[in-house]
């Protein structure tokens, strides 16, 4: 037989036909009238033995540009880091990789275990009190934030940056239109939230402000800055973080956030075309009961032995829309376990030599296309990510640059026209001097033959 995973034998097939008391397939579709059923086969290739099928699927698969075929500088939002194998290997066991959702907890102590350790990481990493068990990305963990400070603080009108991520803009937008809120953007000013602006803005009606931190300019913001504008207000303060940034940066908890969100994406999970992430959710104690997903919390069994169980909130408070802050129920276990596992692997002081490497190589980048006199558009504190000003459409340097092997950085004249020629580059980790030192010498090239 040519099909080792289609066992069934013709036999098998009579069988069960004549169980359900039917003599022929044609008789499960009796009920559908014939002149809507389709008369002819379908149009399709005569299918391929297993051995041709995968050599064809491969060479379709080695047309693909990766950041493992090229060496990438490309950021927004995801990110090329480095996975420590054991990751994968974890992840990959049938008792996780399998695994739906954990509300019988005597069978569950595992997952569940991890679920607590991903909460904990997440709450060490961002100073806050309490965080959830993962949501599906970062966009939506900050939109649920928004939506949150609006039903806590009873006010319809939401002050946000202009700075972030534009993508994560569409989201809030999305979910603002459901729950009947205003978003105003705060300007952007020289790659930064315009404080100016935000306080003319700021009044009794705001339910919150919202900020990225390191924004997604590559900008640091002074949230302490923002903080002490809002503090007095009763406005909530809500923080997009990239995590693996907090390892070096003061966390956003220590700053003054009501709620610090971001996507888990830079912990173990790969580029992967663009999905699936895993977004992170933190608050402080007094909002835990507000939370959305699920929340596990730590106890003991009737003997006395440390167990760990899905806690304070049940299912059906999301499904009863008009009592529940969130219509999610759910969470992202395999990516944070992914997640969980990277932290682990790499440890505290790993953490934090992980983001050191990606301030210090962004630095030595920074400065090598200042020397080759290519302009660098903001001057303020970075973590892995600055622009630059070039003399060509960042889509004609990006063509070369991929003939010489690299992955270029975003066109930032994609989302805001003031920024046309204007290339978002992302050096982490994983960047050698001689890969930096390439990057720079073929941008720098491609710009000087304009």
């Amino acid at each position: 037989m040519n099909f080792r995973y289609l066992p069934m034998t013709k036999q098998d097939e009579d069988d069960m036909l004549q169980t359900i008391g039917v003599t022929g397939i044609e008789d499960l579709f009796s009920d559908i009238p014939k002149e809507i059923r389709l008369t002819r086969e379908l149009n399709l290739t005569p299918p391929y033995s297993e051995t041709k099928l995968l050599k064809e699927i491969t060479q379709l698969a080695n047309k693909n540009v990766t950041s493992k075929s090229h060496t990438s500088f490309l950021g927004a939002g995801v990110y090329d880091h480095y996975i420590p194998s054991v990751v994968d290997h974890i992840i990959s066991r049938s008792e996780f990789f399998t695994a739906y959702t954990p509300y019988q907890p005597e069978i569950s102590q595992g997952e569940l275990q991890a679920i607590f350790e991903f909460q904990t990481m997440i709450c060490e990493l961002t100073a806050m009190d309490i965080a959830n068990s993962s949501m599906y990305d970062g966009a939506t963990a900050l939109a649920e934030a928004m939506t949150i400070s609006a039903a806590q603080t009873k006010r319809k009108k939401v002050l946000v940056s202009k700075a972030i991520h534009p993508e994560s803009l569409e989201v809030m937008y999305t979910y603002a239109k459901g729950h009947d809120l205003e978003v105003i953007e705060i300007p952007e000013k020289n790659g930064m939230t315009d404080l100016d602006q935000m306080t003319s803005l700021l009044d009794e009606t705001v339910s919150s402000v919202i900020v990225q931190y390191p924004n997604f300019y590559g900008q640091i913001e002074p949230l302490a800055e923002v903080n002490g504008m809002i503090k007095d207000t009763k406005t909530m303060f809500v923080v997009s973080s990239n995590p693996l940034s907090l390892g070096m940066l003061t966390p956003p908890g220590d700053l003054g956030a009501d709620f610090v969100v971001g996507d888990t994406q830079v912990f173990g999970i790969p580029a992967q075309y663009g999905g699936p992430h895993c977004g992170y959710f933190a608050t402080k104690k007094k909002w835990m009961r507000k939370v959305p997903g699920r929340l596990v919390g730590e106890t003991v069994d009737e003997e006395g032995k440390r167990g760990f169980v899905l806690t304070l909130q049940a299912r059906e408070q999301h499904i009863r829309r008009e009592k529940a802050t969130s219509n999610i129920c759910s969470n992202q276990a395999l990516n944070a376990l992914a997640s969980s596992v990277a932290m682990s692997a790499l440890g505290k002081k790993g953490l934090k030599e992980m983001a050191y490497q990606n301030m210090q190589k962004a630095q030595f980048a920074k400065r090598a296309f200042q020397k080759r006199h290519i302009p660098i558009l903001f001057e303020g504190p970075i973590f892995n990510e600055f622009v630059i000003q070039l003399n060509d459409s960042v889509s004609n340097i990006n063509k070369r640059l991929l003939e010489k092997g690299m992955l270029g950085g975003f066109d930032l004249g994609k989302i805001d026209a003031k920024y046309e020629k204007c290339m978002l580059v992302a050096v982490t980790e994983m960047r050698t001097k001689e890969e930096i030192d390439s990057f720079v010498k073929e941008v720098g090239e491609a710009n000087d033959n304009q």
